[in-house]
C-alpha cells in the first residue's frame, strides 16, 4: 500500500482517538501537508510531512509507513517519526507550569485545589477586611 486518506492514517497511527475527530480536525484547518491544508480524502504517501495542530503545540511527523488499519501501540515508530520542533515542547511546558492562571474562557470554574493554588500565587488572602490594611488604632476624629 503506497498511499492511505489522512484521516485514516492520523486514526490508524493513533494521533487521534477516532477517525471522526481526525476528519473534523482536518475540517477545521488543523492538519496541514507542506503547509497546506488538506481535506479528509486527501492521499498521504511516504516521505510527506505532517503538521497538526493541538493547540498550544503543532506537531510534526514524518510517514514512514502509509497504514489504515488501526496497529498496536508498540508499532508506532515503524510508521511516523516525531520530527516536531523542541521550542513547540518549551510551549507546551510553559502552558503547562501556567495552565491554571491562562483558563481559557468556558473551560469551566477552577477546582478546590486550582482555586487554593490560584489564591496562593496572587497573594494573600483577602478575607476578612484587610483588603487596605488600615489599623483600627489611629482613629482621629475620636479626639476632640
Amino acid at each position: 500500500m503506497n498511499e492511505a486518506r489522512i484521516d485514516k492514517w492520523l486514526w490508524a497511527a493513533r494521533i487521534f482517538k477516532t477517525r471522526s475527530i481526525a476528519a473534523d480536525a482536518i475540517k477545521n484547518g488543523r492538519v496541514t501537508i507542506q503547509g497546506v491544508n488538506v481535506k479528509p480524502s486527501r492521499m498521504v504517501k511516504v516521505g510527506e510531512v505532517v503538521s497538526v495542530r493541538k493547540p498550544p503545540v503543532t506537531y510534526s511527523f514524518k510517514i514512514l509507513q502509509t497504514i489504515e488499519q488501526r496497529v498496536g501501540a508498540k508499532l508506532i515508530p515503524q510508521i511516523y517519526e516525531n520530527v516536531t520542533t523542541p521550542d513547540q515542547y518549551e510551549l507546551l511546558e510553559m502552558n503547562r507550569i501556567s495552565g491554571f492562571v491562562n483558563r481559557q474562557r468556558g473551560t469551566g470554574r477552577p477546582t478546590k485545589k486550582e482555586r487554593r493554588a490560584l489564591d496562593e500565587f496572587v497573594g494573600p488572602s483577602l478575607e476578612g477586611g484587610d483588603f487596605f490594611d488600615w489599623d483600627d488604632d489611629d482613629d482621629d476624629d475620636d479626639t476632640i
